[in-house]
This record gives C-alpha cells, structure tokens and sequence, in this order.
C-alpha cells in the first residue's frame, strides 16, 4: 500500500512540475493583435521562443492579417508542388511541445504567404482557426449566354475578386501580381456545388480560345475547338498552370513527429489544403477544407497529401469538399536507379517533377528493388548512405546487392516510411477527382465514411509510369461506408478500384501488386451500378454490400458492376442490387483464378 501511495505522489509531483513548465503567452501582450500586419512581429516571437518546450500561443479570437513583405523567406522543396522561395506566416522550425491556439480566429493572407510551415518538429499541435486568402488562386465565371453551334459562350466575372486583363484576345488573371492564363480549367453546378456530370466535354484550350471584352463583367469566349460550351448558369473554373498553379500550399509539414491538428478549415490555398512528407504520426480531428460561401471552390488541389510518413495517420470526423483535387492522397515515391556505380553505389533520381528534392531515404532505411517493367520487387536490403548530387539526383549505398543485376529499367522504393491509415466518420465531397487515393504496405482501415466524388471513390493504384506513387497494399479494410453516386465526371468510374497504372510497355509479372483488399458492408447509392474494379490483387473480398439504384445522373450500366482482370482468391458473397432493371454484371477474365460467387441478390455471373 505504501508503494502505491508513493507510486501515486510521483507522478502527481511529475505532473505538477509538467503544467508548471509549460508556459501559455498571450499574443496581444506582444503586440500582435487584429487590424494590422502581424507577420513581422508574429515571426520574432516565434523565433524568441524557439529553443523553449511545451509553449503554446494563444491568440483572442478575431482576424489576423498576414501579408508578404516582412514575411521570413526560404527556399522550399514541396512534394508534389513547385519548389521555390516561400514566404511563411508561422514558420515552425525545431519546435518541441508548441501548440498554437487561434481560439477560433481567422487568419487571412493577403499574398503569397505559406500559412505554416513546420519542420523538424515534435509534438506541435495547431488548433482553432481558419485560414483563408484576400484572393484566390483561381477564378470563377458565371455562364450566362451559349452557342453550341458556333461554340461560343458570354460568362460574367467579379473583377475585384477575380482581377485579369486580356491582351491579344487572351484572358489572364491576376493573382498577386503573377498572370496566369486559364490553364486547367472544370466546370461546377451552383445547386450541386459539385463538378457537372462528364465535365471533360466543357474543358478549353485556354490558348486558342479567343475572349473579348463585352462590358464591365461581361466576357465572351471564342474559338472553342472540340469543346461544348458550358451550360447556362454554370460555374467556369479556370486554375492556371504548371509550374506557378501549386506554388502557396496550405499547411506544409515535414520530416517531424506527433503532429496533431484540431478544429481547423482551410478555405483556399495555392495549392494542397495539407501537405506532409517524411512524418511519423498524426492526428486530424475536424480538419476541414471547404469553399465558404463566397466561392464555390476551395483548394487549387488535394486536401490532404501524405508522402513518405510512418507511424499511424489518423484522419477523422472530418469534412471535405469543393477541392480541386483528391481528398485524401498517401502514397510512397518510387524512384529511377541511373546507373550502377559498383560497390553497391547506384546513381537514382527522383521520377516526378513535382518530388524534386523529396528525401527518398536515410542510413537503416530498408528497400525494395523494383523491376520497372512488371513494377515488382525482386531483392530487399538497407541504406547505408545517401549523398545528394543536386535536387533531382543523388548516390545510394546499399548494404547489398543482387549477385547478378538484372537487364532493363530499374527503380527503388522505401520500404520503411509506410504508414497505417485510420479513416473514420469523414465526409468527402463535391470535388474534382477521388475521394481517397491509398498506397502504403501499412494497415488500412476505412470505416463510417461519406464519399461522393466525380472519380474514383477509394483509389488504389500505385504506378512507375506518372505520378511514381509506390506502396503496394497489404491489408486493407473498407467497411460500413457510404458511396453516393461515385464516377459522376464519367466513363468507368468505380466506388472501389485497386489496379497498378502500366504503360504499354509494362506487364503484369508472375505476382501479384496488391494484397488483402475486404469491401464489407458498404452502402451504395449509384446511378451506374459500378462497385469495384480490379487487376494484380492478390485476395479481396466483395461482402455484405447494399447497392441502391439512384437518380440525377444519366443511366449508365456500359460496364461490368464487378470487374476482375488476372486477380486471386476473390470472394463475391452476400452483396445486394435493388432498383436497377436488369441484374448487375460480374465479370472475371481469363487469368483471374479461385474465385467465389454466393448468394448475390440482383447480379449475374
């Protein structure tokens, strides 16, 4: 009893010694207060506090401003966006224990100013606020007048939201002083705030179409090519281009620890709402990214991004929507091997223009050796050393090395920085592209979620051909998920498909890419009776899923509602089919091999 009592009286003294080391300041008393530029005097504090532990910031609630001039500068690699010099609001270097607590604040930019950037930090939790830009990294234009005979189109435009200029009958657009043409460009339903069905048809050439000023807000648009005009009350949203379209991310963290961030929205950035690579764990809660009411489209692409982190990602409870990308993307980096050095050195290089400077691996980090034509390992050992060349290249050491090097193109992948994903009571929506891309070796769980995306709902690919995305799938589990009308942009478009990208020149090996996919108890509400897509997996499970008939979109059933190509071990068992006029299409094709069909209502095999 005694040493329980003393046991007790420990730790109540630890953690009285805890809350009374850590310290709370209160950002007024440092001037930092709404109505005026904080940036200059926020980044001393920060700087000020740098080598303390367990600060937090707390900020009264109300609208901070950020603006570029005395924002601190460095150059920045950014996985998948333009690298460059980045002016930053909260620049978080090194920080241990740090909470930043905006009270429900609003912090609004007002240029080309990263919100926050944390690297090398620990522990850091940033909580309570909003993040928003005085102008956006794109710009919306209201269909108001159409020709589909003579392809042209009259749109109105907010030029003090959405400030441009035409010169030789090209439009451009103002965005802090940098001039971007139409460039990527998609097209939005005000009553569904989603992308319109089979949007592809409206996409322009932003080169070739000519635009002439008709009045103040009044613009018309010529020389469509191929393309429909947008219909009549539509949104056109034209995003720019590479490489100046992702240059302002929101939330960038790297190569750090513990992260947690709660209660927050972003409502723009020039770029990824979330971007984090080379992290070990963190936790969303609430982490939001959505339009707000005077835009219809939120972030210049994906809400969230993981590449290269470890640990456990747990994402929950959180909303979103209206980006211009996937909702969530957490994936690996393969790698090109150049050329073998001898003495286990290989010159490699990093295979994405937008991964340029990614750090690919460190001393103790296992690795795979990859065939680039079947994109399947066929040796594993360790790093020893990495020395970087420049930002593309550098020199790899490994612990050993194949007794004889095969013939033809070779990659790399880090076989150590896979993460486990938990996703759970999430609603992603209403954007361009997936709901969720996923390639990690790591656990998956994806359960109690809402999708309803233009692409793919959950995407699990994989490629050594565009993206370079590795991670190959060995346990995944998507269950008690809602799919409302998933693949509305078009074509086959399926709630789940798990499929590595190949080239013409690629194959499928004597293996299989992914691995232990469950598809369990999920509702679906479809107008193509689409459910899963399939190629290179190696057990998967299709059970106990409801799929509804729904209406708003065209009628599609051109495809197969289960589509196996050169899989194994498939169990199809207990899923039900109610509204569709005619009973749902399984089909497995010649190479796909032990596969179970039991009682299905409403499907045919």
């Amino acid at each position: 009893m005694k040493k329980i009592l003393l046991y007790i009286v420990s730790v109540s003294m630890t953690l009285s010694v805890s809350i009374a080391q850590a310290r709370v300041i209160n950002v007024a008393e440092h001037g930092i207060v709404p109505g005026k530029d904080i940036t200059f005097t926020l980044n001393r504090l920060i700087d000020e506090i740098k080598e303390e532990e367990d600060v937090t910031l707390f900020f009264p609630k109300g609208q901070y401003d950020f603006y570029p001039e005395n924002a601190v500068e460095k150059y920045r690699d950014v996985a998948n966006h333009d690298n460059g010099l980045k002016r930053m609001g909260f620049p978080l270097y090194n920080s241990k224990g740090l909470t930043i607590d905006g009270n429900d604040s609003l912090f609004m930019f007002h240029g080309r100013v990263v919100p926050f950037t944390l690297e090398s930090t620990e522990n850091v939790t940033l909580k309570n606020f909003k993040i928003d830009f005085i102008r956006s990294f794109h710009a919306e234009l209201t269909i108001v007048e159409r020709d589909v005979k003579k392809k042209t189109f009259v749109a109105t435009i907010d030029s003090k939201k959405y400030p441009y200029l035409i010169k030789n009958n090209q439009i451009f657009f103002d965005r802090f002083d940098q001039l971007d043409p139409i460039g990527s460009n998609i097209v939005f339903d005000p009553k569904t705030k989603s992308p319109v069905f089979n949007t592809r048809k409206y996409n322009i050439n932003g080169l070739n179409t000519k635009v002439t000023q008709l009045s103040d807000n009044r613009l018309k648009f010529e020389n469509l090519g191929k393309s429909t005009p947008p219909p009549i009350d539509n949104v056109l949203v034209a995003y720019g281009i590479h490489p100046t379209s992702r240059l302002v991310p929101g939330i960038h963290i790297t190569n750090s620890k513990n992260v947690k961030l709660q209660d927050i929205t972003v409502f723009d950035a020039g770029g990824m709402a979330l971007i984090v690579e080379r992290t070990e764990n963190i936790h969303l809660n609430r982490f939001n990214v959505t339009s707000g009411d005077d835009r219809m489209v939120a972030t210049r692409a994906d809400a969230t991004h993981f590449v290269g982190c470890k640990g456990t990602i747990l994402m929950e409870n959180s909303l979103l929507e209206h980006m211009l990308d996937d909702g969530i993307n957490v994936h690996g980096a393969y790698v090109n091997v150049d050329s073998y050095l001898g003495d286990k050195q290989f010159i490699a290089s990093i295979s994405h223009f937008q991964q340029m400077g990614l750090v690919f691996g460190e001393a103790g980090d296992k690795v795979a050796i990859l065939s680039r034509e079947t994109v399947l390992p066929f040796f594993e050992t360790s790093i020893t050393q990495v020395k970087k060349i420049n930002e593309k290249r550098f020199i790899i050491t490994l612990a050993d090395v194949p007794a004889e090097m095969p013939k033809g193109p070779l990659s790399m992948e880090n076989l150590t920085w896979n993460p486990d994903l938990v996703m759970r009571n999430n609603t992603i929506r209403e954007n361009r592209a997936r709901s969720v891309l996923v390639t990690t070796k790591g656990k998956v769980l994806i359960e109690n979620n809402y999708f309803n995306s233009q692409m793919h709902g959950i995407l699990i690919e994989g490629d050594n051909k565009k993206w370079y995305e590795s991670g190959a799938v060995q346990d995944v589990t998507i269950r008690n998920n809602t799919f409302v009308n998933s693949g509305f942009g078009g074509g086959a478009a399926y709630p789940l498909y798990a499929s590595p990208m190949l080239t013409p020149q690629q194959r499928v090996g004597e293996g299989f890419y992914h691995k232990n996919i469950n598809f369990t108890g999920n509702t679906l509400e479809s107008f193509n009776g689409l459910i899963a897509f399939s190629r290179s997996v190696d057990g998967l499970n299709i059970s106990n899923n409801t799929i509804n008939k729904s209406t708003g979109y065209p009628n599609n059933l051109d495809y197969p509602a289960i589509d196996l190509h050169y899989s194994n071990d498939v169990n199809i068992e207990k899923n039900k089919a109610n509204g569709f006029d005619e009973a749902l299409k399984i089909n497995k094709s010649a190479d796909t091999s032990k596969v179970s069909v039991e009682k299905n209502k409403g499907f045919m095999f």
